[in-house]
């Protein structure tokens, strides 16, 4: 662990990392990806942040697919649809147009949500949400209803969720001519803290892009 440090290690360069292409459509059961296509917590290896989570994320034409895995808790988790940035669950930042030099979100960066729960009568169906980033001067187009799925399962430790985010809810979506995105993730727990990308919550990153790494594109 990285104790008694004034900059943390992953402060001092741009972290990227690829991005696997997956044949993997969603299905009304929703999608598995195997473990080729985890993401790294580069904040827990270089940081000694937090781990508590598998997080895997592929793309294709038709969007982005994501696996989630949270395990180590004994508390349920704590979701409300109408207080999202309070609540436990996995925001993905992503930027079309990999900008790295801004650090007022414009309407190609997005912030997608997933909770487990929150939803729904009695707040017990998965959430997912495109949510305005902060101090964003110009936003993205809205999310068509239906463009973002999502399921999830609970487990005696924690909780599962399956998610795909559909092309025509990025603004900016062309893997064709875009092969880098800007990118960061947050998996916020009551009980258990903040996984993330790169940096901690100590920093901004939720606010400016330009605390974000990259993701490359890979096809097959």
């Amino acid at each position: 662990m990285v104790e008694n440090t004034l900059i943390p290690p992953t402060f001092l360069f741009r972290i990227a990392n690829p991005l696997l292409y997956t044949k993997q459509r969603w299905k009304k059961q929703g999608l598995e990806l195997d473990p080729k296509y985890v993401l790294p917590s580069y904040h827990a290896e270089l940081n000694g942040g937090p781990r508590f989570a598998d997080l895997r994320v592929g793309w294709n034409e038709d969007g982005i697919a994501i696996n989630l895995r949270v395990a180590g808790k004994k508390q349920a988790p704590w979701c409300r649809e109408s207080r999202i940035d309070d609540s436990d669950g996995l925001s993905l930042f992503i930027d079309t147009r990999n900008t790295q030099n801004i650090h007022r979100a414009g309407r190609f960066c997005h912030r997608f949500v997933f909770c487990p729960q929150g939803s729904g009568r009695l707040m017990d169906e998965p959430t997912a949400q495109l949510v305005e980033i902060n101090r964003a001067r110009e936003n993205p187009k809205p999310a068509p209803q239906g463009s973002l799925k999502i399921r999830s399962e609970k487990r005696i430790d924690g909780y599962i969720v399956q998610a795909f985010v559909e092309a025509n809810a990025i603004t900016g979506w062309e893997p064709d001519d875009q092969l880098r995105l800007g990118f960061s993730y947050a998996i916020v727990d009551r009980e258990l803290g903040w996984q993330t990308f790169s940096l901690g919550p100590e920093f901004p990153f939720a606010s400016d892009p330009s605390l974000w790494g990259s993701l490359e594109l890979l096809s097959d």
